[in-house]
């Protein structure tokens, strides 16, 4: 029997507190979660900074990863197989996609990215196309299997179908995150009717449809990943512990670039100070290796680095208050004049962080940079976009999601202040509106 064939002697099971249980029978999909790259992934939180708010987000990628596997594995063993539409040849390439879309992200992945200019969905196609233990599983299922992977999860392969199982409205990808993030942080917002949504996915040669029926449950699950958006993943107080990470590696960075000594050399960030990555040395690095930085440069004679990195591992974390630009613009150049008079480096103490556009990103179905849009079916055979037929999504349709926040040192400010911080504290709290949080 061929290797793209082959089953495990006996079913093997993940337990689960998502989808209860995750089932493993195709060979290739166990070789797969048992390589080194795969099993990175234990290493590195779904969330990030999170944890430092919901304390209960804690879990990784890797469990993230089997769940959009299982959600696939339904998809086509439960609902599309044996439709006309959907063909049996692309459901080894659909679970490999679905298992290994997160396979390149780094530690604290979005802040990491930012500072060290990386592209995990790159370092994605690198891990699965390079020479590593992913690729030579791939590749005895065939020469171009890697890459056929590889252009599912790039969002470049002709396969819609597939793609879109992966990577669209509502996809496998998001459907796990929603309901395993709502789980670990505890909040009811994320929580839809997936087994609903399920049943009713139809495969088309563009993507996956939805049956009319199916509607409201599509609105249910809408409505919960905005309010995770503002619930969870743009809370304020996660956004304050990435400001200071990503403080954290500026520093780093800035100081290797200026011939600082460090004491704890960080010999793990090797070529990403100077710009190159090669993929052996980002392989090796994950959330447990930045934290031992973190723990060992509280101790660096650099007084920025080191506090900054105490404020991160003990959760001294800066406070906040909201911010417009139109409005606020001059009182932040006054700021950083003010920071620099009392010897605090605004470049590191002084942030302001405005997020935008994620959760709405769904709903623009007419402009070009929008996704495409969730069809219904109708039982004639009639495709129409949802928020024609939803009066809840046409009435969120279009809108943005933005907010910003100014986030500064409290304790440096507010602790014996003198005239000059003083005046700082006024500028904060006219900027606050209020009393600063």
């Amino acid at each position: 029997m061929s290797y793209r064939l082959q089953k495990l002697y006996e079913e093997k099971v993940f337990k689960d507190p998502v989808h209860r249980y995750i089932h493993v029978r195709d060979q290739v999909i166990w070789d797969l979660i048992g390589t080194k790259e795969f099993q990175r992934l234990r290493r590195i939180k779904q969330l990030g900074t999170t944890y430092l708010t919901f304390h209960g987000a804690e879990h990784s990628r890797f469990s993230h990863s089997l769940g959009v596997y299982e959600i696939i594995r339904r998809m086509v063993d439960d609902v599309f197989s044996g439709r006309p539409e959907w063909s049996e040849e692309d459901r080894l390439l659909a679970l490999c996609a679905g298992l290994l879309h997160d396979v390149g992200h780094g530690p604290f992945s979005h802040t990491f990215e930012k500072i060290f200019n990386l592209d995990h969905e790159e370092m994605t196609r690198e891990i699965i196309e390079g020479s590593t233990e992913i690729n030579s599983i791939l590749q005895r299922v065939g020469v171009d299997f890697p890459k056929q992977v590889s252009e599912i999860i790039e969002k470049t392969s002709t396969n819609k179908l597939v793609t879109s199982m992966i990577s669209s409205q509502i996809d496998a990808d998001r459907m796990d995150y929603l309901l395993r993030d709502a789980y670990y942080t505890g909040v009811s917002y994320g929580n839809f009717d997936m087994e609903r949504i399920l049943r009713v996915m139809r495969p088309r040669p563009d993507g996956i449809v939805i049956k009319k029926s199916g509607m409201h449950a599509v609105e249910h699950y809408l409505i919960s990943r905005f309010q995770m958006y503002w619930q969870v993943y743009f809370h304020p107080v996660s956004r304050s512990a990435e400001a200071i990470l990503l403080k954290i590696l500026q520093r780093a960075k800035y100081l290797n670039e200026t011939g600082y000594h460090f004491n704890y050399v960080p010999v793990h960030f090797g070529n990403l100070f100077e710009g190159n990555v090669e993929l052996d040395e980002y392989l090796k690095l994950d959330e447990s290796v930045l934290l031992y930085y973190f723990q060992v440069w509280q101790e660096e004679s650099d007084e920025i680095l080191s506090d900054l990195c105490q404020r991160f591992l003990n959760r001294h974390l800066f406070k906040y208050v909201d911010f417009q630009d139109q409005i606020h613009s001059e009182k932040l150049v006054e700021l950083h004049q003010l920071f620099l008079k009392i010897g605090i480096n605004p470049d590191y103490y002084l942030v302001k962080d405005t997020i935008s556009d994620e959760a709405y990103d769904y709903f623009r179905y007419g402009e070009e940079d929008g996704k495409k849009p969730i069809l219904l079916l109708f039982p004639n055979g009639e495709l129409k976009e949802i928020s024609r037929k939803s009066e809840l999504v046409d009435g969120i349709t279009g809108k943005k999601l933005s907010d910003s926040k100014l986030y500064y040192p409290h304790d440096l400010i507010y602790n014996e202040p003198d005239e000059t911080r003083k005046k700082i504290i006024e500028i904060i709290e006219e900027i606050a509106g209020a009393k600063s949080r």
